[in-house]
């Protein structure tokens, strides 16, 4: 697969050079509003490309790296750190990570698909959505309805161990939906039990994503703001060993060693 375009694909670590807001400045004094009107028409043009059933893995990754691209643009500073960790799995594992914003499931397809085939716990509602359903749908999620955890739970764990027996790692958001503030209360162990379910390893990771907030209106278009900078860890892969409690709270902890530190910049 040709991932050439996307620069961070050798690198352990990236950090968006200088300030690379351009056009949109100029043409819009509303950057939320260029920021908006571009990111519909990728989906569209995404959307499109999965009806005709041609969204692959490599599609799907440069089209995420797309998205990336539209965050520098419009102004995001991005510091991502650990992407070797991706690099160098040679077998599927559980990745987990705490969740801000849309960010995540625009942007993380262009971090982890070029390393390794893999696929998202998602809502159910956005693989049934009309706009972004054909583009989710055609990337293999496991479909939660979060009306009832105990049939998300058999779901995930069910799904998600065939996914990893056949060599696709997946990604799981713990909190069950989008937080600006990390409560460790709320970040489940689902992951940690999938992966000691499965017999694989769980990679880590940290994001402060909050450049692109949650709207009041329509959630996944919020607001833009360029005074937050976009930071990205991701840990080396855990071994879960016993009932994973100590795995998952060393996953707490890390996420909140990243985003105490992270706070402190701002």
């Amino acid at each position: 697969m040709n991932y050439s375009k996307i620069p961070y694909i050798h690198l352990n670590d990236y950090k968006t050079k200088g300030n690379k807001r351009v056009i949109a400045d100029k043409l819009f004094l509303n950057t939320r509003g260029f920021f908006v009107l571009k990111y519909i028409q990728m989906v569209f043009q995404n959307r499109r490309i999965a009806l005709k059933g041609l969204y692959n893995r490599e599609k799907w990754a440069v089209s995420s790296y797309d998205v990336f691209k539209l965050i520098e643009n419009c102004g995001g500073q991005f510091e991502i750190t650990g992407l070797e960790n991706f690099r160098n799995c040679k077998e599927p594992v559980v990745i987990v990570s705490n969740h801000m914003s849309a960010m995540e499931s625009m942007i993380f397809p262009g971090l982890i698909a070029p390393f390794m085939e893999v696929t998202f716990v998602v809502k159910e509602s956005l693989v049934t959505h009309p706009l972004f359903g054909p583009v989710m749908r055609a990337r293999s999620p496991i479909a939660v309805g979060r009306s009832n955890s105990r049939e998300d739970l058999i779901s995930v764990m069910k799904q998600g161990k065939e996914f990893l027996e056949n060599g696709t790692s997946v990604v799981i958001f713990p909190q069950g939906g989008r937080r600006d503030i990390f409560k460790p209360e709320e970040f489940n162990s689902l992951g940690v039990k999938l992966a000691k379910s499965a017999g694989v390893k769980v990679i880590p990771m940290a994001i402060k994503t909050d450049f692109w907030g949650n709207g009041k209106i329509i959630r996944d278009l919020g607001p833009i703001r360029r005074n937050k900078k976009i930071f990205i860890s991701i840990e080396k892969p855990i071994d879960i060993t016993g009932n994973g409690k100590p795995e998952n709270d060393q996953i707490i902890e890390f996420i909140e060693n990243k985003l105490n530190t992270w706070n402190n910049l701002d």
